[in-house]
């Protein structure tokens, strides 16, 4: 089991760096949706952070150039604002679990993941593009549902892809984030608090290809105040 998983891993991994760094403009333009999706985990975390301390969510957009922002009204701003990068780190672990650990549950969690891009694109609207694209990709994970049984390999797909473009873009990505963070959390620097956020990201990733790559002596799992939040354009 440990090497047929490991086997699909690393030709998961080979594709996608394969169009990343030697796709072209085909390749970006495959990778494109994948980049847009990891802004809307971004996002997401920063609008869940913020429901979850009590604020609310006034509206999320990802835009074109695959930056992105999200408003959201009380909650616990710290919170909020880690969400974002973190959110999104663990977010893509879970992705990458599910699809690699845990067959049972990968359609109900696609179809968890198609929901709740369709619940943003309605009532945390904020452009015709957000909505428009998030409601497509939702579309394509219920169609992969439906008629297809390749939604492990989805999941792992999109897991790894948002891992990976998270790492990558650590000082990029959530630059506004932490100085805004740094604001608050006045012990340490912002590009201190970028290698923190970088070092848990990594330490999350990490035991999760320890529970993903773990033999399982009972069988394989897969048996049985108004703030404004970004995510800038990636490099």
């Amino acid at each position: 089991m440990r090497g047929s998983l490991l086997l699909r891993i690393i030709t998961i991994l080979g594709i996608y760096l394969g169009l990343k760094y030697f796709g072209g403009d085909i390749g970006r333009k495959i990778l494109y949706p994948i980049n847009l999706f990891v802004t809307f985990l971004h996002e997401f975390g920063h609008a869940l952070g913020a429901v979850v301390t009590g604020g609310s969510v006034e509206n999320v957009q990802v835009n074109q150039d695959g930056s992105g922002f999200t408003r959201t009204i009380g909650g616990n701003r710290s919170v909020t604002l880690m969400g974002g990068y973190l959110g999104s780190a663990l977010f893509g672990n879970i992705l990458f679990l599910v699809g690699a650990r845990m067959k049972p549950l990968v359609k109900p969690f696609l179809g968890l993941l198609a929901s709740g891009m369709i619940f943003t694109a309605i009532f945390w609207f904020n452009s015709m593009f957000t909505t428009g694209f998030l409601i497509g990709f939702a579309l394509i994970l219920f169609l992969i549902i439906w008629k297809t049984n390749f939604g492990r390999e989805v999941l792992m797909f999109l897991g790894l892809a948002s891992i990976i473009f998270i790492i990558q873009d650590f000082n990029v990505g959530p630059t506004s984030d932490l100085k805004k963070y740094a604001e608050i959390m006045r012990v340490l620097p912002a590009n201190v608090w970028m290698y923190i956020w970088l070092g848990l990201a990594l330490i999350l990733f990490y035991f999760n290809l320890r529970i993903i790559m773990k033999e399982d002596k009972k069988g394989p799992l897969d048996d049985g105040d108004e703030s404004f939040l970004d995510m800038p354009k990636s490099a």
